[in-house]
């Protein structure tokens, strides 16, 4: 197939359970659309996700960011 590719536009979303305290505002379904509202105005294409709701941010030890990680390749 011509032009093909396996590239992804990584979309990283993240909500500590300090921030969810906060409010609506940083939850992960309006960071999520943020996102997906951002990768349709600049035409990024193939969108996936990668979500740590819960998780701290004091350390990278987060399932969703190292599997973030994972996709880049080597």
């Amino acid at each position: 197939m011509s032009g093909a590719t396996n590239k992804i536009t990584a979309l990283y979303c993240r909500l500590s359970q300090e921030d969810e305290r906060a409010g609506e505002s940083l939850s992960i379904e309006n960071q999520k659309s943020i996102l997906l509202s951002y990768c349709k105005d600049h035409h990024f294409g193939n969108p996936k996700f990668f979500i740590d709701d819960g998780y701290s941010g004091v350390n990278y030890d987060r399932p969703g960011f190292q599997a973030m990680l994972a996709e880049i390749p080597r």
